[in-house]
């Protein structure tokens, strides 16, 4: 997909908070073998080096835009490369992600094969948006299956492959992973009114639409605003967003 680097910062501190909660499960010793998937512009895998002593780390990213900025703050250790995570090959004694597991279809296949390019002793780390159930989600996909757009984008509506925190645990548990930790967190983002949530979601559930619309990009906009306007009055809006983390040892 095209990513805008610019888009997606416009909220960077909002988007960067769960980073902090997934770092902390993070079991950080010396001389790993890193791979973050989804690293974007690299400023957050940059983070995650600086906290990994000695080790060799990469940012795997497939959008050539943001790797673009995130060659501004490899170093010596860090480096990054074009890549699909679905597809990751190697062996890896910390697969991190944040934020990006979630742009890649059947979970359970997906997480069974990042667990198989796990060491002995590794550890997968990653936090994924479960905000599929929110009005703005919701109002996403009722439009997308409207006209014009439903013949623009071809019946095309974007699903999330999103799993509940039990079928993740039990996912990692059937693996034979160890020290699960799986949990959902709420991040309650103060956002002035529902054109900020609009420029939330163009940064990210909106951008498949985005690619595929065309011509018809500009007036599906407009529904989605007018639609928000309406669905959530007032300012400033509470923004409640669930992410779900979970962290898993591949026993020695």
């Amino acid at each position: 997909m095209p990513w805008n680097p610019e888009q997606y910062h416009k909220f960077q501190a909002e988007r960067s908070a769960p980073f902090d909660d997934l770092l902390a499960l993070v079991d950080k010793r010396p001389r790993l073998k890193v791979i973050d998937l989804g690293c974007g512009t690299g400023e957050l895998t940059r983070r995650l080096a600086d906290s990994l002593p000695e080790s060799e780390v990469f940012g795997l990213d497939n959008s050539p835009q943001m790797l673009a900025k995130a060659d501004s703050v490899k170093r010596t250790g860090l480096a990054f490369k074009l890549g699909d995570q679905a597809t990751l090959s190697g062996s890896w004694d910390l697969i991190f992600s944040n934020a990006a597991l979630q742009w890649s279809e059947n979970h359970q296949r997906l997480i069974g094969h990042l667990y198989g390019r796990l060491a002995q002793g590794g550890q997968i780390a990653a936090q994924v948006p479960s905000n599929h159930t929110h009005i703005s989600h919701r109002l996403i996909g009722e439009t997308a299956r409207e006209e014009p757009f439903h013949s623009a984008l071809r019946g095309f509506t974007r699903v999330s492959p999103v799993l509940t925190i039990d079928e993740y645990a039990q996912l990692l548990f059937n693996l034979g992973a160890q020290n699960l930790t799986v949990f959902e967190k709420v991040y309650a983002h103060l956002l002035e009114n529902s054109a900020a949530v609009v420029e939330w979601v163009s940064g990210t559930a909106l951008v498949p639409y985005f690619e595929r619309l065309g011509n018809e990009k500009d007036a599906f906009l407009d529904i989605i605003q007018k639609k928000f306007r309406a669905a959530m009055p007032g300012s400033p809006i509470l923004y409640p967003f669930k992410r779900i983390l979970f962290s898993a040892q591949k026993p020695r």
